[in-house]
This record gives C-alpha cells, sequence and structure tokens, in this order.
C-alpha cells in the first residue's frame, strides 16, 4: 500500500495493515509478545491505535490475550498445522486444475519466471518464502473463480502462524522449484488432472517439512 492510501486511513487501520506485513514478513513470529509501547514506538504511533490494531488482530485469530502477559502472537498446534494443510490441499488441488483450463499465456510466463526467481533467492530464505507465497497466489487468480480466490484469502491469517519458512535450505527450495515446474508443465498443457495431481504432492511434501518441526 502506497504512502498516499495509507494517509487515508485511521491511526487504527494503519496500526494494523502495519502490524500485519510485519507478521507476514516475519518480523514478528509465532509465540512473540506484542508490546503496545514497543509496537507503537516501532510504527511511530501512539498507543490507542495499536490497542485497537491488537485487539482486530485478536479477532481475526492471529493474536491471542493471556492473563498477566498480553497480546502474544499465537502457536499453532501440531493438530491446527495438519488441518490447515488439509484444507490447503483441496483449495491447491481445485487450483491448478482450474487454472489448466484459464490461465493465459502471459500468467503461465509469470508462474515460470516467479519459479527462477525462487531458486536464484536460495541464498535467501525470507525473499524465497515471499516469492513463494506470489507463486501460489498466481496459480489462484489464473483460476478466474471469485470465491475459490476468497477462500484461499481466509486461510491466509492462519498461514502466517505457521512460523519460519520451511525454504532455509537450497536442497529443500530445489525441490519445491522441480514440483512447482511439474505444476507449470501440467496447467501449460491444460492437463486438469495432473495438475491437481502436481499440486496435492506438493502439499504433501510441504505437510512433512512442517511437521519435522514439531518432531525436533
Amino acid at each position: 500500500m502506497s504512502n498516499f492510501d495509507m494517509q487515508d486511513l485511521s491511526q487504527g487501520e494503519a496500526a494494523y495493515l502495519h502490524l500485519h506485513a510485519a507478521i507476514r514478513a516475519g518480523e514478528f513470529r509465532p509465540g512473540d509478545r506484542l508490546r503496545e509501547i514497543e509496537v507503537a514506538a516501532r510504527f511511530d504511533l501512539s498507543r490507542t491505535p495499536v490497542r485497537e490494531a491488537l485487539r482486530k488482530l485478536e479477532s481475526d485469530g492471529i493474536v491471542e490475550h493471556r492473563p498477566r502477559i498480553g497480546a502474544v502472537i499465537r502457536r499453532l498446534t501440531q493438530p491446527e498445522v495438519v488441518e490447515l494443510y488439509e484444507m490447503r490441499l483441496v483449495l491447491e488441488r481445485t487450483a491448478a486444475e482450474m487454472a489448466s483450463k484459464h490461465a493465459s499465456a502471459a500468467e503461465v510466463d509469470t508462474l515460470d519466471a516467479l519459479n527462477a526467481e525462487i531458486l536464484a533467492a536460495c541464498q535467501d530464505a525470507q525473499a524465497a518464502s515471499a516469492l513463494n507465497q506470489d507463486f501460489h497466489r498466481c496459480i489462484y487468480l489464473a483460476t478466474r473463480n471469485r470465491f475459490l480466490l476468497e477462500s484461499a484469502r481466509a486461510l491466509n491469517n492462519a498461514l502466517m502462524l505457521l512460523g519460519p519458512t520451511t525454504l532455509a535450505d537450497e536442497a529443500r527450495i530445489r525441490i519445491v522449484c522441480a514440483q512447482h515446474q511439474d505444476i507449470i508443465d501440467a496447467i501449460r498443457s491444460g492437463d486438469a488432472p495432473s495438475a491437481g495431481a502436481a499440486a496435492e504432492v506438493h502439499l504433501q511434501t510441504s505437510l512433512r517439512q512442517r511437521l519435522k518441526a514439531f518432531r525436533a
């Protein structure tokens, strides 16, 4: 969002967007405490709009209030992570199938370019993670289905609570990019069953990586 757009928002809305973006970028992580005075100083705001933003984040399910501690970013349990990925699998399989029917050549080229950028960012986990989010968003946009896109957006808050990216090493990124390429190739050829199957393999691999963190 541009500075001009920010000027049109209330301080509470601006505080919410600042905090939401910082959590999404990994600047604040699950389990972190959000102290009003520190957040206010960070974004050059007073404590009142920060308090308003924290209440909204709590209603979104991103933040929880703990007695004697205050606002803390939620940490998903292992069952919640599994449930989240089960839902992602349904949506992303459907998205890949629909994209294979509706994606333009330009959109497929964009997916190719994003995948190449992810591979090139193998030494920067946060950059690779942001590009990965853009890649999956591009698939959803290519479905031409506003209801599927809205369902995907509803998962965004939960995805922010997964913690550090799994794209932490070059070997993992190479696996992800190879799986992405399978999805891209199927979408380009208009092969819906193959696109859906490739998306499912990709999500199952991602879930296994996430669950490793609980055993570490």
